[in-house]
């Protein structure tokens, strides 16, 4: 065994991180995409201490870029993201996340915050709220 694979088997964190690329302000987008489905939940932004987290913990972390801290999903909805598993593209500069999902994945309350679509040449909110913001955070 290498002391790259030995390094990868203890910390698998520490191999991914080596692939990825980050940009100037140290984030990369993060796709989540239910695991079972395939539906795509949303999109945000994670920084190194959020990818090594995810993978350590196993519950999604991801970088809020208003806030400046890392972002636990769920830690104030309820609304938590499973890992199951990681990927990033060729280029090592976008993570596709394939989740869990519990409760909704949108700060609207929708399960996903791709409800907005051009129909027909109309703009179309294609997701009815499943429970109100009042609700997720009080």
């Amino acid at each position: 065994m290498t002391q790259d694979s030995e390094a990868a088997a203890t910390d698998p964190a520490a191999a991914v991180l080596d692939d990825l690329k980050f940009n100037a302000d140290g984030l990369l987008p993060a796709i989540a995409q239910q695991h079972d489905t395939g539906e795509v939940l949303m999109l945000a932004w994670m920084n190194r201490e959020a990818v090594a987290e995810t993978i350590r913990t196993g519950r999604v972390c991801y970088w809020s870029r208003s806030r400046g801290t890392l972002w636990r999903k769920g830690e104030s909805s309820g609304q938590v993201q499973t890992l199951k598993e990681l990927r990033w593209d060729c280029d090592g500069d976008t993570l596709l996340l394939l989740v869990d999902q519990k409760g909704v994945a949108c700060h609207t309350g929708r399960r996903n915050c791709f409800y907005n679509a051009l129909r027909d040449g109309k703009p179309a909110i294609i997701a009815e709220v499943e429970i109100s913001p009042e609700e997720l955070y009080g």
